[in-house]
């Protein structure tokens, strides 16, 4: 019987990073993209969110660099394909009142399913959004699965470091504001 993954929030967060819905290797272990394919914790750190890429077991560290981890379905799966499209729907409301209570400043959805889902939309592009999502910037970022060979390592990393790029302009721009 797997665990439910527990999400990473805290408030005023810089980024959450959204997952589709937990893989099972992640929910049993109890850590984010814990599989040995998953390129995320080597993509965040190559893209410089991170000084050093950051161990799957010590992922609650992603917290103290302003970054949050979550999934808009909570049901852990082998394959995200698995999960219904009324799964969304079920998960769309708790899904908003947690980023509206967190309040991050961007919101990146990893894979193009997760806010497909909850949005509506079936054309969507990668990068920024128009729309925002309670208040958040949303991002759509290619999602960093060992099975999504539809990207490699550089092309996931130019993908998150756009995202980077932008969140320290406006990160620097609220100091100025501030000052």
């Amino acid at each position: 019987m797997s665990r439910q993954l527990p999400d990473l929030l805290a408030d005023g967060l810089k980024v959450v990073f959204c997952g589709i819905n937990p893989g099972m290797t992640a929910a049993t272990a109890g850590h984010h993209f814990v599989s040995g394919s998953n390129r995320f914790w080597r993509v965040l750190h190559l893209a410089g969110f991170t000084p050093e890429q950051i161990a799957p077991a010590q992922d609650r560290s992603i917290l103290r660099y302003g970054y949050g981890l979550t999934t808009v379905v909570t049901r852990a799966t082998a394959a995200a394909d698995e999960l219904a499209p009324a799964e969304f729907t079920a998960a769309a409301a708790a899904f908003k009142r947690k980023i509206a209570r967190h309040a991050p400043r961007f919101v990146a959805f990893l894979g193009k399913a997760a806010y497909a889902g909850l949005s509506g939309q079936r054309e969507l592009a990668w990068g920024r959004q128009a729309d925002t999502f309670e208040g958040a910037i949303v991002w759509i970022l290619p999602n960093p699965s060992g099975r999504n060979r539809a990207f490699t390592l550089d092309g996931l990393v130019d993908a998150y470091r756009e995202l980077y790029l932008e969140m320290t302009v406006a990160s620097a721009h609220s100091a100025r504001m501030e000052s």
